[in-house]
C-alpha cells in the first residue's frame, strides 16, 4: 500500500512544470467558460447544445497554436479527445431511449456506459503519466492469508461490478428467448429474469474469490463467522434473503401481480432479496414490503390465476319501480360501459329493503384489478344517466335527527300587558 501512494503521489510533480500547467488551464478554462456561457446565453445565436462543439473547435485550434509555437500540447488533445467522447455519450441518449425506452436506457447509461467511459479516461490519463503494469504489480498486503496487488484487486472490483450491474440485460433477454418458446406469461418471465440474475451474480462472486486465490479454507471460515453474525445481528436480513428466493423459486409472487395491501390493490413491480417493490395506483406510491411478510402475513392475490376481477356497486331504487326492471336495466348498463367485460356477464341483486330505498348490487367483471376504482366510478356515471333516462329514482336517506337542550330551558312568563 505504502508503494502504491507514493507512486500516485509521484504524479504531483508534473505540476511543477509549467507546460503542463499551461495545457491543464486552456482545457479546464474552456470547460468551465462553456458552461458560463451556456448558462448566460454570451451567444443568442447559439442554442445551449451549440456551446459544446464550439468550445471543442477552439480547444482544438489551441492545440494547433501550442504545436506551431512548439510547446508540448499531447495532454490538453488528450482532454479534448475526452471531452469529445463525453459529449458523444450525451448525443447517444436519445437513440438508446428510443431503441430500450426511457427507463432502460437511463438504467444502461448511468450504470454501465457513463462509469465504463470514465474507468476508460481514468486509465488513459494513467498511462500518460506512468505504467500501468507497474501499478498493478504494486503489493496491497493481504487477505485471508493470501496476498493481493493492486492489479488483482482492481480487477475483483472491476469484476464485481459488472457482474452486479451488467448481468441484468444478459439475464433480461435469455428470459425474453424463454418466454417465446414456452409462450409463458410476463410475471414467469420476470421471474426468471431474477433467478437468472442471482445465479450470475453467485457465481460472479464465487470467480472473484478463485482470482483472488482464496482457499476454501478460508471460505469455510468466513461462513463460520457469518452463521454467528446470522444468528445474533442479521437474522432479519437473511430471513428476508431466504424469502425471496423462495418466492422466487415458488412463484406465489411475481412481478406484475396485483396484490391486496391494506385494502389497495398493489401492483410487484419488482422482486428483490431483501424487499419486494411494490406500486400503489391510489397515490402513485412504490412501497418496499420484506419480503417476509408474505410467509407470516395473508395476503390476496387477484392476479395468481389470471387477471380478471369481479367488482361491484351498490345502488338504491324507490320502492314504487319494479325490481325486475331495475335489475334488467343494471345489467345492460354495465354492458355499454366499455371497460366491463361482457363475459362473464354482469349480474344485478336485490339486497335488501332499506329505510326509503330497495338496495341493489351489481356485479361485473374487468380485465386489470388496478382499473377498479376508475370503473367503478364509469359504472355509477352510467347507472345514474340510465336511472335518469328511464325515470327511476334513487331517493335520499330518510333520517330522523333529534336535539335536546341541557339543561332544559324555563319558559318564562310574557308579563308585558298591550
Amino acid at each position: 500500500m505504502r508503494e502504491l501512494l507514493l507512486e500516485v503521489l509521484g504524479w504531483l510533480g508534473y505540476l511543477e512544470r509549467p507546460t503542463v500547467l499551461l495545457q491543464l488551464g486552456v482545457a479546464i478554462g474552456l470547460m468551465v467558460l462553456r458552461r458560463f456561457a451556456a448558462r448566460r446565453n454570451w451567444l443568442p445565436r447559439l442554442r445551449p447544445q451549440q456551446y459544446t462543439p464550439l468550445a471543442l473547435v477552439v480547444l482544438a485550434a489551441s492545440c494547433l497554436l501550442l504545436a506551431l509555437l512548439g510547446l508540448p500540447y499531447g495532454l490538453s488533445g488528450q482532454l479534448g479527445v475526452l471531452w469529445l467522447g463525453w459529449y458523444g455519450l450525451n448525443q447517444l441518449q436519445p437513440l438508446l431511449q428510443r431503441c430500450l425506452g426511457a427507463k432502460a436506457a437511463r438504467q444502461l447509461e448511468s450504470r454501465l456506459l457513463r462509469p465504463g467511459y470514465l474507468l476508460l479516461a481514468a486509465l488513459m490519463l494513467i498511462t500518460t503519466v506512468d505504467s500501468i503494469s507497474d501499478l498493478a504489480v504494486a503489493p496491497l498486503g493481504s487477505m485471508l492469508g493470501v496476498p493481493v496487488d493492486a492489479g488483482k484487486l482492481f480487477n475483483a472490483a472491476l469484476i464485481t461490478y459488472l457482474v452486479l450491474v451488467g448481468s441484468g440485460p444478459p439475464a433480461a433477454g435469455v428470459a425474453r428467448l424463454v418466454q417465446r418458446a414456452l409462450a409463458s406469461s410476463d410475471g414467469s418471465r420476470k421471474a426468471l429474469e431474477l433467478m437468472l440474475r442471482y445465479s450470475v451474480v453467485g457465481l460472479g462472486l464465487v470467480a472473484v474469490g478463485v482470482h483472488l486465490g482464496i482457499n476454501t479454507t478460508a471460505l469455510i471460515a468466513v461462513a463460520g463467522g457469518l452463521s454467528v453474525g446470522l444468528g445474533f445481528g442479521i437474522k432479519e436480513l437473511f430471513s428476508n434473503f431466504i424469502s425471496g428466493i423462495w418466492l422466487l423459486f415458488e412463484g406465489s409472487v411475481r412481478p406484475g401481480e396485483v396484490l391486496m395491501l391494506d385494502g389497495d390493490p398493489c401492483e410487484v413491480r419488482s422482486l428483490g432479496l431483501r424487499a419486494t417493490l411494490l406500486w400503489r395506483d391510489r397515490d402513485n406510491a412504490e412501497l418496499l414490503i420484506p419480503n417476509q411478510t408474505f410467509f407470516t402475513q395473508a395476503a390476496t392475490s387477484y392476479t395468481a390465476s389470471d387477471r380478471m376481477r369481479r367488482s361491484q356497486v351498490n345502488v338504491g331504487a324507490a320502492y314504487h319501480h319494479d325490481p325486475v326492471e331495475v335489475i334488467a336495466l343494471l345489467e345492460a348498463t354495465a354492458l355499454l360501459v366499455p371497460r366491463v367485460l361482457p363475459s362473464p356477464a354482469p349480474k344485478g341483486l336485490l339486497l335488501s329493503y332499506g329505510d326509503s330505498a330497495i338496495n341493489y348490487a351489481l356485479r361485473f367483471w374487468i380485465a386489470n384489478p388496478m382499473d377498479n376504482v376508475t370503473i367503478c366510478s364509469e359504472v355509477n356515471q352510467a347507472i345514474w344517466r340510465a336511472f335518469r333516462a328511464h325515470n327511476i329514482e334513487i331517493p335520499f336517506p330518510q333520517q330522523v335527527e333529534y336535539s335536546m337542550v341541557w339543561p332544559p330551558e324555563q319558559h318564562k312568563p310574557n308579563l308585558d300587558r298591550h
